[in-house]
C-alpha cells in the first residue's frame, strides 16, 4: 500500500457573504503516494475550487470553506496559518495553472522567478540555487537551458513556459502536485510531451498527482483514479478503466460521449462552385531588418496555396509555431502578406491599404480563441453586435432588432441583449462572438481557435452552431485548430502546417484517415486517447 498523500473530506465551500450558496458541497477525495487521480468536470461544476480550496488560494472576500477537512500527509490544511500554508506551498505542495503568461511575472527572467522559490523555503547559496535552477531546467526537457535561464517569458513557447512552471512547482520535491488545465490550450504534441514529463518526474519523485481537467482524451491517457464533478457535487468516483467502459451516471456518460471522434465526419456534397477564398502562394516574413544589425529572418507562411467554396469548411491543423494563426491573419489583412495573392470572391486583397479594404471587411469576419478578451467589457452585448453594421449605415433600431435575432439563432435569449460579457459563460461568451460576426452577413468566418478553450458539452455546442449556421446561411468556414478530433468532426477539408508550409492537403476523410505525411501520422499519434472510442465506452480496437 502507498502511503496517502491528499485526503479531501466533505469538503464545502460557499460564497462568502451572509447566506452564500454553497459552491461545493461535500466533495471527498484521497490521492495515495505515485498516484495521479483527474478531476473533471465542465466549467463551473467546482474543480478549480477544490484545488485553490487545498492550496489555501480561495480569493478572499469572495469565497470560504465551511466546512470539512483537507489533510495533507495528515495535517488539516483548513486549520493551518496563512505563514503555515506559505511555508507549505512548494516544499510540500505546488500548483501548475492553466495559463502560464499569466502565472509568470513578465519583467522577471525565468530562472530568476524559479531562484525565488528556492531563496524563499532554503538556506542555499547563490551557486547552489543557481546550479539546482539549470538541474531542474534539464529535467523538464527544456533546450540550451544556459539561455533561456536568461530569458524572459515572452521569448519562449507555450511549451517551454508550462515547462518553466513544472520546473518551479516540482523544484523542492512537494509531496502532491496540483495542475490545473496544464495542457489545454497546447498543441497534440507539445501535449503528449508534457503528459509524459509530468508522468516521468512523478515516478523520479514519488509525486502525488492531482490533475484538473475537462479533456477526457488527457484523463484516458494518464489517470490511474478519476473523479467527476457537476455543479459542486461529486457524482462519480471510479479506475480511469472502469469509468470509460462501464460509466455509472448520466452526466458521466453525457461528458464521454461529447469527445469528438477522431474518425472523420462521412464527406458531405459540394452544395456550390462558387469560390469564395483563394489563397496562392502566399509568404509571410518575419524579421530581415534592425537598425545596427540584420536580424534573422523567420519565415511564417511560405508558398501557401488553398481554395474555399461556399459552404465548406476547409482546417488548417499543425503544432504551434506551424503558420495557422499567421495565415489566418493574412487572409483577414490583420497583418500584410509578405508576397502572394488573397482573393474574395475574386478580388486580390493582398495588397490593398487600409481604406481600400473597408468595402471587403463585412465580407470577412473572425471569431476569437478567447471571447472576453475581443469583446468590450464595457458596453451591452447588444452593443457589440450592433457595432459592426451601424458603422455602415444600418439604422440602429435595425441593427438592434436584427442582434436580438442573432442571439436566438445561437442559442441565447433575445433578453441578454441588455446584459454585459462578464455576465455569461465562456461558451455563452463565444456564442456572442458568432452572433456578432455573422451580424456582417459574411462570405468567408474565419474561426482561429475558437472553441480549444471550452470544455467538451460547450465545445459540442458550439461546433452544431457552426454547422447549423453554415447550413443555414451557406458561408465559407476558415477553422483554425489544434485538435484533431475537431478537425475530424467539423471540416470537409484539412490543410496540415508544418514550420510554415502546408505538407499535406485534402479531403478530411483522406488526409486524417488515411494520411500520406509522416507529419501528419506523427500529430494524429500524439492525440490523446486516440485508442478509445469515448462515446461507445470502447477502446477503438474493439469497435
Amino acid at each position: 500500500m502507498m502511503a496517502e498523500v491528499l485526503n479531501v473530506e466533505n469538503l464545502r465551500v460557499a460564497i462568502d457573504s451572509p447566506g452564500g450558496a454553497e459552491v461545493v458541497r461535500g466533495i471527498s477525495l484521497t490521492i495515495n503516494e505515485g498516484e495521479t487521480v483527474c478531476l473533471v468536470g465542465e466549467s463551473g461544476s467546482g474543480k478549480s475550487v477544490t484545488s485553490l480550496a487545498t492550496m489555501g488560494l480561495l480569493p478572499k472576500g469572495s469565497l470560504k470553506p465551511v466546512g470539512g477537512t483537507i489533510r495533507l500527509e495528515g495535517e488539516d490544511l483548513l486549520s493551518c496559518s496563512a505563514a503555515r500554508l506559505r511555508d507549505l506551498r512548494a516544499t510540500r505542495m505546488s500548483m501548475i495553472f492553466q495559463e502560464p503568461m499569466t502565472a509568470l511575472n513578465p519583467v522577471m527572467k525565468v530562472g530568476d522567478q524559479i531562484t525565488e522559490v528556492l531563496q524563499a523555503h532554503t538556506k542555499l547559496s547563490n551557486s547552489a540555487c543557481h546550479a539546482k535552477v539549470l538541474e531542474m531546467m534539464e529535467q523538464v526537457g527544456l533546450p540550451d537551458v544556459t539561455r533561456i535561464v536568461s530569458s524572459y517569458p515572452h521569448q519562449l513557447s507555450g511549451g517551454q513556459r508550462q515547462r518553466i512552471m513544472i520546473a518551479m512547482a516540482l523544484v523542492l520535491d512537494p509531496k502532491l502536485l496540483i495542475a490545473d488545465e496544464p495542457t489545454t490550450a497546447l498543441d497534440v504534441t507539445t501535449q503528449k510531451q508534457i503528459l509524459f514529463l509530468i508522468k516521468e518526474l512523478q515516478k523520479r519523485h514519488g509525486t502525488a498527482v492531482l490533475f484538473i481537467t475537462h479533456d477526457m482524451g488527457v484523463v484516458s491517457e494518464i489517470a490511474d483514479r478519476v473523479y467527476v464533478m457537476n455543479r459542486g457535487d461529486l457524482v462519480e468516483t471510479a479506475p480511469i478503466d472502469t469509468l470509460l467502459r462501464h460509466p455509472k451516471e448520466e452526466y458521466t456518460r453525457k461528458l464521454l460521449s461529447a469527445v469528438p471522434s477522431l474518425t472523420p465526419r462521412a464527406a458531405r456534397p459540394v452544395s456550390s462552385e462558387r469560390t469564395v477564398l483563394q489563397v496562392t502562394e502566399l509568404v509571410k516574413r518575419y524579421g530581415g531588418g534592425g537598425f545596427l544589425a540584420r536580424a534573422p529572418e523567420t519565415l511564417a507562411a511560405n508558398d501557401v496555396n488553398f481554395t474555399l467554396k461556399a459552404g465548406r469548411t476547409l482546417g488548417i491543423v499543425g503544432e504551434s509555431g506551424s503558420g495557422k494563426s499567421t495565415v489566418a491573419r493574412c487572409v483577414m489583412r490583420l497583418i500584410d502578406p509578405s508576397a502572394g495573392g488573397i482573393r474574395i470572391a475574386g478580388h486580390d486583397i493582398a495588397t490593398l491599404s487600409r481604406n481600400g479594404m473597408k468595402p471587403y471587411r463585412r465580407k470577412l469576419q473572425m471569431v476569437f480563441q478567447d471571447p472576453y478578451r475581443s469583446l468590450n467589457p464595457r458596453i451591452t452585448v447588444a452593443e457589440s453586435i450592433m457595432e459592426g453594421p451601424v458603422n455602415y449605415g444600418t439604422p440602429r433600431a435595425e441593427a438592434r432588432a436584427r442582434a436580438e435575432e442573432l442571439l436566438e439563432l445561437v442559442g441565447l435569449p433575445a433578453s441578454a441583449a441588455a446584459r454585459y460579457p462578464h455576465q455569461f459563460s465562456g461558451g455563452q461568451r463565444q456564442r456572442i462572438a458568432i452572433a456578432r460576426a455573422l451580424a456582417m452577413e459574411p462570405d468567408l468566418l474565419v474561426a482561429d481557435e475558437a472553441v480549444s478553450a471550452l470544455d467538451v458539452s460547450v465545445q459540442a455546442q458550439v461546433l452544431d452552431l457552426f454547422a447549423e449556421v453554415q447550413e443555414r446561411m451557406g458561408i465559407a468556414i476558415l477553422f483554425i485548430t489544434h485538435d484533431l478530433r475537431v478537425a475530424a468532426q467539423i471540416c470537409d477539408d484539412v490543410a496540415v502546417m508544418r514550420r510554415g508550409e502546408v505538407v499535406e492537403i485534402g479531403d478530411t476523410a483522406t488526409v486524417l484517415g488515411n494520411p500520406r505525411h509522416e507529419y501528419t501520422r506523427a500529430l494524429l499519434e500524439a492525440a490523446p486517447g486516440r485508442h478509445w472510442d469515448f462515446a461507445a465506452f470502447a477502446p477503438v480496437s474493439a469497435a
